[in-house]
């Protein structure tokens, strides 16, 4: 080694070349003045806990990225324009038919550009999955209780980034304007007509004049390539950002507190797993575009305000507000001359205003009602917040039958059924069906609770049939492992809440009486069936009774087998074990 290259330290700092590369200069100059070092050193060794379930928002974050990657490429050949051609392409059967020029890039892209249909469909079943794992991601956090304090505007920003996944999702389906996307467009012109005053100025606005206008497809595209990508972008950072301040949950277990998180570090197992997901998730998607036809362009044609296609389908996740639409009666209004159109603006306008509205106040309903004012870095199971999962289950429910409603033509002629009777059948199910579903849910969960206390005090059923003296038979219980059981007791119990005196020694009437009582009775409902985990002494007095138990057996017998020579905690058995009963 030269002399010019002799690393020196005191033993105090780091040592030093006393020649320094470029590059560590410009390092050193940038940490001087941003800190970077300092960052890099606490976040890069940050611990994130493991889990399958966490990977769902992941499945999330890496389809966003390929719909950015895939997005570009399709806007180096997409033209977002409204103008007539005549068409004159390689796809022969429509050669000659007048379409618009955003059409004509569409079927350009599809079969003479290469890989174009590749990344089409790519791009299409990118969005898909971004929207569905956002909603499968969101019920996860809600029925774990990832979502209470200090993480309720993460919630928030979730649910926004589900709305506005969809708009994006909605504003791209739009882009090709063949004939289905095309209906799609004339919907949402009727939807927003249906908002009493305002609604005609909105859509004459949106569409630069009557519909269909020559305006919609280029400001949809400035809208789906920059405006809501954008907000996206933003509102991504953000959810990732707090994520990392607030630390990531974890599931109860031997060494996790709420002070404490046990996982890998993000450098180098976390980033390395998370990099291999993210080609894995492209993997995926690009077999999907691949092998998976999805919306075929050319088989629709170009848009004709006249035509409408048959069995026409919005994607999924705009499948619920389609088939509220479809089983709300045709209820009109008239007014001084004004049209109040019933049957559109509500299943359209106001149903997903309000389910939006609910799912965002979710986390402020719960801690107004339970005054659980903790924080909480513990996942719950979802069987231990039993009005919480029923709840979930219930809006499941309901948006379940309305996606079905979606589609109750295709189910009519696919299972030669009568349309009329399905709509009749949907119409009563989406008030009856969800309260159901919450009755059983809420139910079973209990149940699921009753049986994890019977475990704790009386350990897990063995599949060893003991004959006792008299000659009566039982199965043998055997303790639960020391780490099943500290997971099963690493909850909270819970507290209903009881209102105070509604008078003052004074007789005077509380302010907050009213209040407190009807949160007194919310806490009854959401807390008083739930069953609360043992006691200490509970359990000390149940595994002391099987200590008796099974001290009188060996007494009884001389020998006794454990149990544990078949449920396979034992390693090897030999014959001299085994009771010989």
């Amino acid at each position: 080694m030269s002399a010019d290259t002799v690393a020196r330290s005191n033993g105090k700092t780091a040592a030093k070349s006393e020649k320094p590369s470029k590059v560590g200069a410009a390092a050193t100059w940038a940490d001087d003045r941003l800190g970077l070092a300092g960052l890099a050193k606490k976040n890069l060794r940050k611990v994130f806990p493991d889990h399958w379930s966490f990977m769902l928002g992941e499945i999330a974050l890496w389809s966003f990225v390929v719909l950015l990657l895939t997005g570009v490429f399709l806007s180096l050949w997409y033209r977002p324009s409204m103008a007539e051609i005549v068409y004159d392409g390689s796809y022969s059967p429509l050669r000659g038919l007048e379409m618009s020029e955003a059409y004509a890039s569409s079927l350009h892209i599809s079969f003479d550009i290469r890989g174009g249909l590749l990344m089409r469909q790519v791009h299409h079943w990118a969005a898909m999955i971004f929207i569905a794992s956002m909603f499968v991601h969101m019920m996860r956090v809600y029925f774990t209780g990832a979502f209470r304090k200090p993480r309720e505007l993460n919630w928030v920003i979730g649910c926004l980034l589900l709305i506005l996944g969809t708009l994006e999702g909605f504003t791209g389906y739009s882009l090709p304007d063949d004939l289905l996307s095309g209906t799609g467009i004339r919907a949402a012109d009727g939807f927003m007509k249906s908002i009493p005053v305002i609604g005609t100025y909105a859509s004459f606005f949106l569409f630069g004049g009557e519909f269909p206008g020559d305006a919609i497809i280029p400001r949809l595209y400035t809208v789906h390539v920059l405006l809501i990508p954008g907000v996206l972008l933003a509102l991504i950072a953000a959810h990732m950002l707090l994520l990392v301040y607030h630390k990531h949950t974890q599931w109860p277990g031997p060494g996790r507190t709420e002070g404490n998180v046990v996982g890998f570090p993000m450098l180098p197992v976390y980033a390395a797993k998370a990099g291999g997901f993210f080609f894995i998730v492209f993997g995926v998607l690009t077999l999907m575009g691949g092998i998976i036809s999805i919306n075929p362009v050319w088989a629709y044609g170009p848009y004709n305000p006249a035509e409408v296609t048959a069995g026409s389908q919005p994607d999924w996740y705009m499948g619920w507000p389609d088939g509220a639409l479809r089983i709300m009666p045709g209820i009109e209004s008239h007014f001084f001359g004004l049209t109040l159109s019933w049957n559109v603006l509500l299943p359209i306008i106001v149903l997903p205003g309000v389910m939006f509205t609910i799912l965002l106040m979710l986390p402020f309903i719960e801690s107004w009602i339970t005054q659980d004012k903790r924080d909480h870095h513990l996942l719950q199971r979802p069987r231990n917040a039993p009005t919480r999962t029923a709840t979930m289950v219930a809006l499941m429910t309901f948006i379940g039958l309305l996606w079905a409603a979606g589609g109750n033509d295709i189910l009519a002629i696919k299972m030669n059924l009568s349309i009329n009777q399905i709509t009749y059948f949907i119409r009563a199910a989406v008030f009856i069906g969800p309260v159901i579903a919450f009755i059983i849910t809420r139910r079973w969960c209990i149940s699921l609770q009753r049986h994890d206390n019977e475990k704790l005090l009386h350990g897990y059923e063995s599949g060893i049939i003991m004959r006792d003296a008299q000659g009566g038979y039982s199965e043998r219980h055997l303790p639960l492992p020391l780490e099943r059981a500290y997971t099963l007791t690493a909850r909270d119990r819970d507290e209903v809440f009881v209102p105070q005196l509604t008078t003052d020694d004074n007789g005077v009437s509380s302010p907050t009486a009213r209040k407190d009582k009807l949160r007194g009775r919310l806490s009854q409902l959401w807390y008083g069936d739930n069953v609360q985990k043992p006691t200490r002494d509970e359990l000390d007095e149940a595994h002391h009774h099987a200590e008796l138990e099974h001290a009188h057996e060996v007494a009884m017998s001389g020998h006794s087998a454990d149990g544990h020579q078949f449920d396979g905690r034992e390693e090897s058995v030999s014959d001299n074990q085994l009771s010989s009963r």
